[in-house]
């Protein structure tokens, strides 16, 4: 019972020293930052709730803590220096100052953190797509630390060229280039809805101009009707014609031409063929 009472005489203790501590903590959307004080964990509503970023905290109570201040550089550094590094590259954004990355050395993340896997890294005040950057781990969530300033900024720069001009990934290519560097660029290209879209629209493109040019026509334009293509296109001889090509296997649904109920028995490459021999 002693025992007991001792313990329970040492947390009530603990817990009254806390008005008299202060502690820096990084605090995400939801308001709540952790410290440890006497081998106990004390989590803490803060006061703003709605607070994001690195800040100096004091307990008002068992419950909530206050803002006191923003640390100090020197302070930062120092909390820093007790969690582990990793050097990341920085994909897209996922929420306010929360963004995806991924390593820039996967056999390095592997070694030391037993995976190479995408990242959600609290807290990027600076940087943009593809640049790369180095956070620390504190056992349960990754901090932006700082941008990797060892990094070859050609990197990030050829790899941005190549999102803006919508290369797919599989075609980028460039001196240097590594696993993880294709790996992040896949996911933000799988991630950005409009980009996607405009490289399915150039592989179609692609597959209707060589068909068209294999038969000895020339692709003009095409629009997307669902189930098919309405594609505008010429012959050798400058005739336009609008046929609808069948999505899947490049059939022809209607030749734009009376070919008494055949148009099912041509492709886009043979279509063309036909065509010039009716004319």
């Amino acid at each position: 019972m002693t025992d007991i009472r001792n313990l329970l005489n040492q947390l009530a203790a603990q817990e009254a020293q806390l008005n008299n501590i202060q502690f820096l903590a990084p605090c995400v959307g939801g308001g709540r930052v952790k410290t440890r004080v006497a081998g106990i964990v004390y989590t803490f509503q803060t006061q703003p709730k709605k607070f994001e970023g690195w800040g100096i905290f004091q307990p008002i109570n068992d419950k909530t803590a206050k803002f006191v201040e923003e640390p100090s550089l020197p302070q930062l550094e120092e909390y820093f220096q007790l969690l582990k590094p990793l050097r990341l590259f920085l994909a897209y954004q996922l929420k306010g100052q929360k963004w995806l990355a991924y390593p820039t050395n996967e056999s390095d993340a592997k070694q030391r953190f037993g995976f190479a896997k995408p990242i959600a890294v609290h807290l990027v005040t600076e940087g943009v797509m593809f640049e790369s950057i180095i956070a620390r781990f504190d056992g349960s969530s990754w901090w932006f630390e700082d941008i990797d300033r060892r990094a070859d900024p050609f990197v990030a720069e050829q790899l941005r060229e190549a999102f803006k001009n919508i290369t797919p990934p599989k075609e980028v290519r460039f001196k240097g280039i590594t696993p993880e560097m294709k790996t992040v660029y896949d996911l933000v290209a799988r991630q950005k809805e409009e980009f996607m879209k405009q490289m399915q629209q150039q592989r179609d493109e692609k597959q209707l101009r060589e068909a068209l040019e294999m038969g000895g026509g020339e692709l003009q334009n095409f629009r997307d009707r669902s189930t098919y293509w309405q594609v505008e296109w010429v012959t050798r001889d400058g005739e336009r014609h609008t046929s609808a090509i069948d999505k899947n296997d490049l059939t022809v649904v209607s030749a734009g031409i009376c070919l008494s109920g055949g148009d099912r028995h041509f492709d886009l490459q043979s279509l063309v063929g036909v065509v010039e021999q009716r004319y």
